[in-house]
């Protein structure tokens, strides 16, 4: 992670709003010029307690936590199921800012996927159809192969959304804000969730 430029902000506890959401939607909207600025990191674990980890894209937050969306049939889907927990790391280098969070996790109802489904670009909807997401393929051509048999079912119709694909929610309990600053002594501040409050503390870097 890069030193602090001398533009960036030095953040105090009073800085802060009073729960970790609106802080998050205030960074947000200073990040809005960053490149692929919704780019995240979701860490899972297997059944084995083993750790994992892949980028996925943040497709909207709010009082009920963070969404994204995947294939319930993948590896990471399997792993979220079976834990029921998750954190996710979203980092902006332009501003030098981390943000982390963690929580228990579960997948959207049917009309949310439905409607995030019906937004997504024509070819983004076949492929979902097409990809056997984390199962072995013998090569490009059998992916490719898979493709032109979803691309001639639907023609030019509506692409309905695969019962095996939606949405996911992860609800935030701790939410971590993360300002680099020079010689590493950066700004880190903690929203834990007590009760229907959210306890804020600063963190040694």
């Amino acid at each position: 992670m890069s030193p602090r430029r001398p533009d960036m902000p030095r953040p105090d506890r009073d800085d802060l709003r009073g729960d970790p959401i609106a802080q998050f939607s205030a960074w947000w909207a200073d990040a809005e010029d960053v490149l692929l600025r919704e780019a995240m990191t979701l860490a899972t674990v297997d059944v084995d307690g083993r750790p994992d980890a892949r980028m996925v894209l943040l497709k909207g937050f709010g009082a009920v936590g963070f969404r994204f969306f995947s294939n319930y049939e993948s590896a990471k889907a399997a792993q979220l199921d079976s834990a029921g927990h998750a954190a996710l790391v979203i980092y902006w280098r332009e501003l030098d800012r981390q943000v982390r969070v963690r929580g228990p996790i579960e997948r959207l109802d049917a009309a949310a996927s439905d409607e995030y489904f019906a937004s997504r670009p024509r070819d983004s909807q076949l492929g979902a159809w097409a990809s056997p997401q984390s199962r072995p393929l013998a090569d490009r051509a059998e992916l490719d192969s898979r493709l032109t048999d979803v691309e001639k079912r639907f023609g030019d119709g509506h692409v309905e959304r695969p019962p095996h694909w939606g949405g996911y929610v992860l609800r935030h309990q701790v939410v971590e804000f993360w300002q680099g600053q020079v010689g590493r002594l950066h700004d880190r501040f903690q929203f834990r969730a007590d009760g229907e409050a959210w306890k804020i503390e600063r963190l040694g870097p």
